[in-house]
């Protein structure tokens, strides 16, 4: 069986988290894509050979056809369209961040737990290897005590007209950047933090270019997240914990395709390892084919989406700001 997956959006990001990982998926495959203008869609679908193209998202999800849609759409668009598509007893694949904020986590969440449909945040990094083997070593107390966790994800875009910039669509590196490093913190810490303070650089009065938090976790450990769309931190992604026995360092934990380096010191001894260059993207697929089709759990659930959006709302608040709104 293979499960027909359409497209909600032309996406920049749905050749690469999507289109090309079904072409060598056995399990799925992108049968159609929707846009807002017809002749959009139809470009996009021949150009990435989907058999076919809506000029609406409703059409879309309207089609028996489709089994599941990938939601790539502006951040404050994916609580919107995630629950018209099980409205349409569609399975989705989620753009992360999930929702524009918690409350509309909680939301959707909620509908998804009433369903019988799959719903997954697309936090393809977590899929990977690296990531499961990270989870591996904190939950077996190889590191002793947790102490410290610091996680940063940092890029460049100084395209400001760039719709990651736009509050009206939830904008801002906090949702975009950072809601890797707030996933990053809590996979690292073991644990849910709640937010101690927060610093912002702005690009406008209301959204943020870059920021930074402390945190602090059940167990007592402590932590920073770190992101930035624009700042003097160009390009930064890395994680990483300490504890009473060791550390575990981590750069490129989200991408680890391309190049990763992960360093373990426990008791004076450091090792390293090494992981497959497959994509992410391809790992993420594999799990959201096989809890549709099979039945198996995911690890980044609307449940685990609750979380994630509570600390960046917390975040914003820390830092003066207003947590973002659906669009």
């Amino acid at each position: 069986m293979s499960l027909r997956i359409g497209v909600l959006g032309a996406a920049r990001i749905a050749p690469a988290a999507l289109v090309k990982p079904a072409f060598s998926n056995s399990s799925a495959a992108v049968t159609a894509v929707a846009a807002r203008s017809l002749d959009r869609a139809q470009a996009f679908a021949t150009r990435h050979r989907i058999p076919t193209a809506y000029g609406s998202y409703e059409e879309l999800l309207a089609d028996p056809d489709v089994d599941a849609v990938y939601n790539p759409l502006p951040n404050g668009l994916h609580g919107r369209w995630t629950r018209a598509a099980l409205e349409a007893g569609k399975h989705v694949l989620c753009e992360k961040p999930f929702t524009a904020n918690a409350s509309e986590a909680r939301e959707i969440a909620a509908l998804a737990a009433a369903s019988d449909r799959v719903v997954m945040e697309a936090f393809h990094y977590r899929y990977h290897p690296l990531a499961l083997r990270v989870e591996e070593i904190v939950a077996s107390g190889e590191l002793g005590r947790l102490e410290r966790v610091e996680t940063a994800v940092c890029f460049p875009l100084p395209k400001f007209s760039d719709i990651r910039y736009d509050y009206d669509l939830a904008g801002g590196a906090t949702m975009d950047a950072g809601c890797y490093a707030v996933h990053m913190a809590r996979l690292f810490g073991g644990e849910t933090p709640s937010v101690v303070s927060a610093s912002a650089r702005l690009r406008s009065p209301r959204v943020d270019r870059a920021m930074t938090a402390e945190l602090r976790f059940p167990s007592g450990h402590t932590g920073r997240v770190e992101c930035s769309m624009w700042s003097s931190s160009f390009l930064k992604i890395s994680a990483a914990v300490t504890g009473s026995r060791g550390s575990l360092r981590v750069v490129n934990p989200l991408m680890p395709q391309a190049y990763h380096r992960f360093v373990v010191r426990i008791d004076g001894e450091r090792r390293t390892e090494k992981f497959p260059r497959r994509a992410t993207y391809e790992y993420q697929l594999d799990a959201f084919t096989a809890a549709v089709l099979h039945g198996e759990p995911v690890k980044t659930p609307p449940s685990d989406a609750v979380e994630t959006m509570t600390v960046i709302d917390e975040i914003y608040r820390a830092a003066g700001l207003p947590p973002r709104e659906p669009s």
